[in-house]
């Protein structure tokens, strides 16, 4: 087996771990409050989080650690590897007993993810991709979806703009990476967001969908970078690979608006 597959094989299980922990929690009794107004945690993001730090770490003891409950140290900037973990993405949903939600465990490397996966139990899913070798859900490959027109085109969202009402809307997970794996998975074409986010939210994501084929950049059509010292991107826009120079096209004046609100 290639080192890099064994190395999966091993993310998957602790990702799967992970998973266990925080599926036995849900729809149970647990703490839960407000980091900043809008931005839910609970007790289970915390236990999920350790347990992902102590087997991540012992697995590969010289990677960096950045993760949406740690505080963050700019010596992982100095580490050529670095794993990039959301221990429960979608934390609304977990909330509300809501499925949409998911680990998410990234291994980035050169600023670059090589590994990717994303543990969603209430689901019972597990997607994985490793650089170079496909994206899976479960045992099935994925594959993005060849819509060649952005009118039509499939977005999970509740509501839409005006100006994207020729736009069909499909179930929204809370989670992020679950909607970008949507595209990978051809159940959406489009994923759009405008405003600054964390590394956290999309790394493991983004290779799951560069894997099955789809497009993945900021708001902007710029390549993503992970372990930038601010540990963010300015939006993300994940697509059908035809119709990704037209979601670009649609979405860059409200992109720089955007950023020059900030």
């Amino acid at each position: 087996m290639p080192e890099s597959d064994a190395l999966a094989h091993a993310v998957c299980a602790i990702a799967a771990e992970a998973g266990a922990l925080a599926m036995a929690r849900w729809r149970t009794d647990f703490r839960r409050w407000e980091k900043s107004p809008g931005n839910p945690v609970c007790d289970v993001d915390l236990e999920v989080n350790q347990l992902l730090r102590e087997r991540l770490s012992a697995l590969l003891p010289d990677a960096g650690w950045l993760s949406e409950e740690t505080v963050d140290n700019a010596e992982r900037l100095s580490r050529r590897r670095l794993w990039v973990v959301d221990p429960i993405d979608g934390t609304r949903d977990y909330l509300r007993g809501r499925e949409g939600w998911a680990v998410s465990v990234a291994l980035v490397e050169d600023e670059q993810p090589r590994i990717g996966v994303l543990a969603a139990p209430a689901r019972k899913e597990r997607w994985h991709a490793v650089a170079g070798r496909g994206a899976f859900r479960n045992d099935a490959q994925l594959t993005a979806g060849s819509r060649s027109e952005i009118v039509g085109a499939r977005v999970p969202a509740e509501s839409l703009a005006k100006a994207d009402r020729d736009l069909i809307t499909v179930p929204k997970p809370n989670s992020i990476a679950l909607r970008i794996g949507m595209v990978a998975a051809d159940e959406a074409d489009l994923v759009a967001t405008l405003r600054w986010g964390h590394e956290w939210d999309i790394a493991a994501a983004t290779l799951i969908a560069r894997e099955a084929g789809a497009s993945i950049t900021d708001a902007l059509g710029r390549k993503l970078r992970f372990n930038t010292p601010d540990g963010d991107a300015f939006g993300i826009l994940a697509t059908a690979p035809a119709i990704h120079d037209a979601a670009v096209a649609r979405l860059e004046t409200r992109a720089k608006e955007q950023i020059r609100q900030r």
